[in-house]
């Protein structure tokens, strides 16, 4: 078993519902058990201006799944959200991303971990401090260092996690 980290975002079809039925989704997945979840984030769209703010929250997951499996797993609850991919970072009901898969590596075709971006964007990065503070991001170093060259920008919390964090 390992940790995974899996961020995720929504901004079409209520972001809030998006989120919270992908939190459920996590858990359901094979041999994977849901350990916690972050507060919710509203933050601004990465790419076209003129689509609605995102909410943004990443989960960590308990998974026996390899990581192409997990992938796979993430990628058949977008499409259960009825994710459609076109623009790139134009506006979805749901992304999910494999931010980082315990302490490994990977570099492949169809998936690269950590994450590209994960240093840098407020929007994963406060929300992944919030349940993992002490959190090292392999070839990236220490979370705490990462975060405090982050600036947060206009990224606002509007939902408590259920364990009351944030």
């Amino acid at each position: 078993m390992v940790t995974a980290y899996i961020g995720l975002g929504s901004n079409l079809a209520d972001p809030r519902a998006q989120l919270r039925r992908a939190f459920t989704a996590l858990g359901q997945l094979p041999h994977s058990r849901l350990l916690t979840r972050s507060s919710l984030y509203r933050s601004a769209p990465m790419g076209p201006p003129d689509q609605p703010h995102y909410l943004n929250a990443v989960a960590a997951l308990e998974s026996g799944l390899a990581p192409l499996d997990l992938l796979a797993g993430l990628q058949a609850i977008e499409a259960a959200h009825q994710r459609v991919r076109g623009e790139r970072w134009g506006p979805r009901t749901l992304d999910l991303d494999l931010l980082l898969y315990g302490d490994q590596t990977i570099d492949q075709a169809t998936l690269t971990v950590p994450h590209p971006g994960l240093y840098e964007r407020n929007f994963v990065l406060y929300p992944l401090a919030e349940i993992a503070p002490g959190l090292e991001i392999p070839g990236h170093g220490a979370l705490g260092e990462l975060l405090a060259r982050c600036e947060r920008g206009s990224l606002v919390v509007v939902e408590k996690s259920p364990s009351g964090a944030a």
